[in-house]
């Protein structure tokens, strides 16, 4: 969640990702229940396609286990097969297999919390970027990642950002270290675009952006990007992700230190007026 994979960027999962991750399972489970169905009412895929809007390969893809389903596609095969909401019942676990293996469980807290912490000092936290901002993070990695993996991942990434719409809203502070608004992934168009975006949702009452200057003398934060999450009832915890790997941290003392550390890391950046400021003047000079 802080600057790269999915998680926050494309993570290192080989090109052929679907078909070698944890969690590839239940989108052939899926895939053969889907097939299942479609023969027992005795549609062929294209019949499928045109009452759903999906092309036959598309439905080929998803019987296969190759593809993940979006909600929208198993709402409505669901219905037309009369599956009996057993298409539907398998959703949340096939959302969850468009994520690398790696951030799952984080995926699943994110959805969960109420209130969102996030340092991010790479590129701009995934869940504040631009849909162009997204493919050129994706397209950047190497070894290189497939076309169909890169438009998963930025799928996955766009569904991510519906915690804006949620009900109750959750908080959401951001803090952005200065650098990542000066370093123009994907170019300058997109990143004219990143920054509009980041002065819009920076304006939601429910959301607070905050700018860590280069020229602080001191930063709570050198070690390094991560989030905080906070769920209803239940106890704080930390996610740290680095370089494909990342690390759900649970226990208290832990916990508390990075809590700590996010406080004094906001104490010392822009308050979030100044934030908008200072990223309005950045658009200004690109």
């Amino acid at each position: 969640m802080v600057g790269g994979r999915d998680g926050e960027g494309p993570g290192t999962e080989p090109p052929d990702a679907s078909a070698s991750e944890p969690g590839s399972g239940i989108l052939r489970v899926f895939g053969r229940q889907l097939k299942r169905f479609r023969l027992r009412a005795g549609i062929e895929r294209t019949d499928l396609g045109a009452r759903t809007g999906y092309s036959p390969s598309t439905i080929a893809a998803y019987e296969q286990g190759r593809r993940v389903p979006p909600p929208r596609f198993i709402d409505l095969a669901d219905e037309v097969l009369d599956a009996d909401r057993i298409l539907r019942e398998m959703k949340e676990e096939v959302a969850r297999a468009q994520y690398p293996a790696f951030f799952r469980d984080a995926a699943k807290l994110e959805a969960e919390a109420v209130e969102l912490w996030v340092y991010g000092t790479h590129a701009v936290p995934g869940l504040l970027q631009t849909e162009e901002y997204m493919q050129a993070v994706f397209e950047m990695w190497r070894p290189l990642l497939d076309e169909a993996t890169v438009q998963q991942r930025v799928a996955a990434r766009l569904a991510r950002q519906q915690i804006f719409e949620r009900r109750p809203t959750p908080l959401l502070s951001f803090v952005v270290d200065e650098s990542v608004l000066r370093r123009p992934l994907g170019g300058a168009a997109v990143m004219r675009r990143q920054l509009q975006q980041l002065l819009l949702i920076g304006a939601y009452r429910n959301v607070e952006i905050q700018i860590m200057p280069l020229n602080r003398e001191d930063n709570a934060g050198v070690d390094g990007p991560f989030v905080v999450l906070h769920r209803d009832n239940e106890d704080q915890v930390a996610y740290l992700e680095a370089q494909g790997r990342s690390t759900i941290v649970n226990e208290r003392t832990e916990v508390r230190g990075i809590v700590s550390r996010y406080g004094i890391i906001r104490a010392q950046a822009l308050t979030p007026r100044e934030s908008l400021a200072f990223i309005e003047k950045s658009l200004g000079d690109l």
